[in-house]
């Protein structure tokens, strides 16, 4: 089991965020944004998931996996409530959240079905997840220019993601989840995740004005698509989780772990004493 340490992150988020608050570069500061949008009503699915997942192991194997739920409720949930606090500074800059509703329609379709299903959905956002903290982590500077507060949350936010992507797998295959459908709902979360992401996306940049710029179309090549892009470099880690063998544990380096103790002066540990 992992052990997972629930972090309160010490930046302030009252604090009003510039527009173009990742190096003023548009399309980078658009599409974090449009992730952070997901965020709240995505990790709360993934609480509500996990914990609906434990309850129905067998009583023995729940306590095995009791420390690791704990943990990841924690995490998750803090990651929540600092993103919406994000959120809440950039819809002053006249952005509207379209990805959330939608999200919660959908969401909503698979509320008292099987646990399985829930927790298949969250394993395969989590490994979406976890494939951009290994980007970001691997890539900080593209953060350089940021304000320190900003910086770390997205490093914070990504160390922890890569420490808690087994979670919700782990509790799939104890609940004897099948390769059949977890590869189904994989290719259905990608779908979705990365239309809503675009979307969203476009449309933060056209509220912005910054949409047609050739600045913006080549800051979106360069980082998505380029020899160090996010989706070029994540498709073969991507692929791998069709594979009948695979565990998100096989993806892993030292890079979370490094940063957390390197930037332990960033953050307390909740309930510690």
């Amino acid at each position: 089991m992992t052990e997972l340490v629930v972090r309160r992150l010490l930046i302030d988020l009252e604090k009003p965020v510039q527009r173009h608050w990742c190096n003023g570069d548009a399309f980078l500061t658009a599409w974090f944004n449009a992730l952070s949008m997901s965020f709240p009503v995505g990790e709360q699915f993934f609480i509500d998931s996990v914990r609906t997942g434990i309850k129905a192991l067998p009583e023995l194997t729940q306590e095995k996996f009791k420390a690791e739920v704990q943990g990841f409720v924690g995490q998750e949930a803090t990651h929540r409530r600092i993103h919406a606090l994000f959120n809440t500074q950039i819809e002053k800059h006249g952005l509207v959240n379209n990805w959330e509703p939608r999200a919660r329609e959908r969401l909503r379709l698979v509320e008292g079905t099987d646990p399985r299903h829930g927790l298949a959905i969250t394993a395969a956002n989590e490994h979406f997840t976890a494939l951009f903290a290994e980007w970001m982590l691997s890539h900080q500077q593209q953060l350089d220019g940021c304000e320190p507060r900003l910086k770390a949350l997205w490093l914070w936010h990504s160390a922890e993601e890569a420490e808690h992507k087994c979670t919700a797998f782990d509790l799939y295959q104890a609940l004897g989840g099948s390769q059949t459908w977890r590869v189904k709902w994989m290719r259905r979360v990608t779908m979705i995740f990365l239309t809503d992401t675009l979307r969203q996306t476009v449309d933060n940049l056209k509220r912005d004005g910054t949409l047609w710029r050739w600045s913006t179309w080549q800051s979106a090549g360069r980082h998505l698509l380029g020899r160090q892009g996010l989706l070029r470099l994540s498709y073969r880690p991507w692929r791998a989780y069709f594979r009948e063998d695979f565990h998100p544990s096989q993806q892993s380096s030292d890079l979370s772990a490094d940063w957390l103790k390197q930037n332990d002066n960033l953050y307390t540990q909740v309930g510690a004493s």
